[in-house]
């Protein structure tokens, strides 16, 4: 019997009618007539002591059914150091921090009774600044910072600092005798905080039982963190919470750690179990919530006059903002793989997680990957101009390899990493390198390309899982259950192309459970870290060969044969030398039925699991350890057209050539990594956050946080390369995240060799090109 392959194809996504025809649910479409509305009353101050707050106004408001601070349900919440009050207690640390909640019976009363809380407040000196958090004597963000409950072993807070993190890479001969090199490159660079920016922005609603059980329906990439850490802050059993993730409306990050689910909760606690709904503002989604951190770094290259490098010196400052959160796991990230994807033998690395007044960070598209990308790209463009070597072929003679070791000492194969050198090659095919590389002048307009290569592994817990359950139907189709959220990429429908290559029958006979119910759906770590295809598709794998085996044994019963001697397709198991003896699945797979009417065996139900394995945490004085299972590397180029008269410039071409093992959906990967190309352009060149001397946050709607627009785009052109993984899904890598990783550094490449300018902050706007090549002064001519 002939296979009709069910990857490599691009197959139809499972939501994709609901979706096209607006009958796709998200958490917010669902709101009953008798809920409640709930609001947050916001710090004007960045950083200040909570004198006293009044309530009584708000309270007696028309339809405020109750006010709750700090003071109600008191506790410390966090990943990694148990640091941030779900509301302010005492004291705030960030300008828009939740300082009151006000349930009412309408959004409209709760909006009004939020400007009746007065709040007496004590202004602190703000720390305004990753070198205002870290300079001698610096104002302290967290005074008990020593005295905070870690639940990640591994993170190490400095008492009496706004330090909240210090990892360490040291490999080879560190510090190195930089007189054996020929030439030296520093590069000091610096990129701010930013947004998320998802469409749909964080909104939850909460309700209690009499019993006591808590439903939360929540857009969310953690269902299951959000069901264990509000069980672990207040006491109650797993069991008796539930959340509930339909369809999320866009998240890259944001919506992985644990923030509004707090204060719904908080808030149907309040008023004795009534369901309430907390749903963002943009204004509110920008500044309560958390964004993406800032970081500065500075690098230094040592190479030979050939240009081979010989070793790297690097210093991080991140942004955490007022709050941990997994800041230090992304300074932890940036350590790891700080060299890019060269085979560098000398490293010192020291990557510090830094508190400031600002925005709490928490995970962003690139999990931090696009601070360290930026910097030593930045620096490899700068040496092979310094060494007049084309920029490629320097990348290309520093590629990683089968046998080198990484900064934290895992041995690379072509199994674990794929082929950079193929990535290259490719590359400089599309982009037409040798005749394109140089600037060329037209009509007063320069045009030129600047490149970028990238890698990344996941900083994974080490006990990350994923399970998958399979039911089937009368007619023998497959029911699939999991618990990764649908957040816009399409992992749905890849698991269920994964599991019809594994049963050998057409993905439109899988049906997948396209929501997460804690309850009822498999636990799946967090849907991050570009690993959902990698863990998820291990785990159905899994399920199907554990099906696959029941199948087989019933049917041995039926055909009268050995199980090992039939095989499985088009929902029939068949003999292998015969296969016009067959029984289909539809017979068997809820019990047999003998022709006397007896019957055997019952309904099956495959099951399936994955967890990472052999991931072993960093020494902390040398780095060493293993933090992922693989990387995904790759190269990337943005062709820009530069106006030297008036300092603009047009985005012309994105380039992505990616080794991802596997592809399963081309149509779709190639959706994925172009969305993060795009949002890639937007760091780049106009997206940050502003902050006033106070620490005010300036830009807080669409109106002053300026995005990447329609008519702005670029042509985008993707290709990949196919070097299998051997221990995944059919050898598919993870790409959620590599579509923005050198973008940036790519674009400031371009950006620099045509205005002729170095340029190390980002974003790099028209405004920021002039500034530096006139001083800021206007010629009146």
């Amino acid at each position: 019997m002939r296979h009709t392959p069910q990857i490599g194809v691009s197959s139809t996504r499972k939501d994709a009618w609901d979706k096209v025809t607006g009958n796709a649910k998200y958490t917010g479409d669902t709101v009953p007539q008798d809920i409640l509305h709930a609001r947050i009353v916001t710090s004007p101050h960045a950083h200040a002591l909570i004198k006293n707050i009044d309530t009584s106004k708000a309270e007696n408001y028309k339809g405020v059914k109750a006010v709750i601070t700090g003071k109600y349900f008191s506790v410390l919440t966090g990943s990694m150091i148990t640091d941030r009050p779900p509301i302010a207690k005492d004291k705030v640390r960030y300008y828009g921090e939740a300082v009151a909640l006000i349930v009412a019976d309408s959004e409209e009363n709760a909006m009004a009774a939020t400007q009746l809380v007065e709040v007496e407040y004590q202004p602190l000196p703000v720390v305004n600044s990753i070198q205002d958090a870290i300079k001698q004597g610096a104002t302290l963000i967290h005074e008990n910072l020593g005295e905070y409950f870690c639940p990640d072993s591994g993170v190490s807070p400095l008492a009496h600092s706004n330090i909240c993190d210090h990892i360490k890479i040291r490999k080879g001969n560190a510090p190195y005798d930089w007189s054996q090199c020929d030439n030296l490159i520093e590069y000091n660079f610096s990129m701010p905080s930013s947004d998320h920016l998802a469409m749909e922005t964080r909104n939850a609603s909460s309700s209690i039982s009499p019993d006591g059980i808590v439903n939360i329906h929540t857009s969310t990439q953690a269902p299951f963190a959000v069901k264990e850490e509000i069980a672990k802050a207040y006491g109650i059993d797993e069991g008796k919470i539930v959340v509930h993730t339909p369809l999320v409306g866009g998240a890259f990050g944001g919506k992985a750690t644990v923030s509004i689910e707090f204060l719904a909760f908080l808030a149907s606690h309040a008023v004795k179990g009534r369901m309430v709904r907390i749903a963002n503002s943009r204004e509110q989604d920008m500044n309560s919530t958390p964004s993406k951190l800032g970081a500065e770094g500075k690098i230094r290259l040592g190479a030979t006059k050939e240009g081979k490098i010989k070793a790297l010196e690097c210093i991080y400052y991140t942004s955490c903002g007022a709050y941990s959160d997994t800041g230090p796991r992304m300074a932890k990230a940036i350590a790891t793989d700080c060299s890019g994807p060269y085979n560098i033998e000398n490293i010192h690395c020291d990557s510090h997680a830094v508190y400031t007044n600002h925005s709490y960070a928490t995970s962003f598209r690139g999990f931090g990957h696009s601070v360290s990308t930026f910097g030593i790209e930045m620096a490899m463009n700068k040496l092979a101009q310094e060494l007049n070597i084309d920029p490629l072929e320097l990348r290309r003679m520093n590629a990683i390899k089968p046998g080198d070791l990484s900064p934290t000492q895992d041995k690379i194969t072509l199994s674990n990493t794929g082929d950079l050198e193929k990535c290259i090659t490719k590359g400089k095919e599309i982009l037409n390198w040798d005749k394109n590389k140089k600037i060329r002048k037209k009509k007063g307009m320069i045009r030129t390309i600047g490149v970028s290569c990238f890698w990344k592994t996941s900083s994974s817990p080490p006990s990350a899982t994923s399970g998958v359950v399979l039911t089937l139907n009368t007619d023998g189709t497959i029911n699939l259950n999991f618990g990764a959220t649908e957040i816009g990429p399409g992992m749905k429908t890849t698991m269920a192309q994964i599991l019809a290559e594994k049963m050998k029958m057409k993905v439109e006979q899988i049906y997948v459970y396209m929501d997460v119910n804690t309850q009822i759906s498999p636990k799946h770590w967090k849907t991050v870290a570009s690993m959902t295809t990698f863990m998820v598709g291990n785990a159905v794998i899994d399920a199907a060969e554990d099906l696959i085996r029941q199948i087989k044994e019933v049917s041995s019963i039926v055909l009268r044969c050995n199980p090992e001697s039939l095989d499985v397709q088009e929902k029939r198991v068949f003999l292998k030398k015969n296969p016009d003896v067959f029984v289909e699945f539809k017979d068997i797979v809820h019990g047999y039925q003998y022709p006397n009417q007896s019957s055997v065996y019952g309904q099956l139900i495959g099951r399936g699991n994955y967890i990472m394995e052999r991931l072993i945490p960093l020494d902390k004085e040398t780095g060493k350890g293993k933090s992922g299972v693989s990387w995904t590397v790759g190269v990337q180029a943005v062709e820009i057209e530069y106006d030297p008269k008036l300092y603009t410039y047009r985005l012309l071409r994105a380039v992505t050539v990616a080794d991802i093992g596997k592809v399963i959906n081309p149509k779709m990967a190639r959706g994925v990594v172009m969305g993060g190309m795009s949002m890639g352009l937007g760091l780049a060149t106009r997206e940050e956050f502003l902050y006033g001397d106070s620490g005010t946050l300036e830009n807080t709607s669409l109106r002053t946080y300026k995005v990447m627009h329609f008519g702005e785009q670029p042509q985008y052109e993707v290709e990949f390369i196919e070097t299998p993984q051997i221990d995944a899904p059919f050898g598919a890598r993870g790409i959620g995240e590599d579509g923005i990783l050198g973008i940036p550094s790519a674009f400031a490449h371009a950006i620099s060799k045509a205005a002729e300018e170095d340029f190390h902050q980002l974003p790099i706007s028209p405004e920021n090109i002039w500034k530096s090549k006139t001083g800021g002064r206007y010629d009146t001519l």
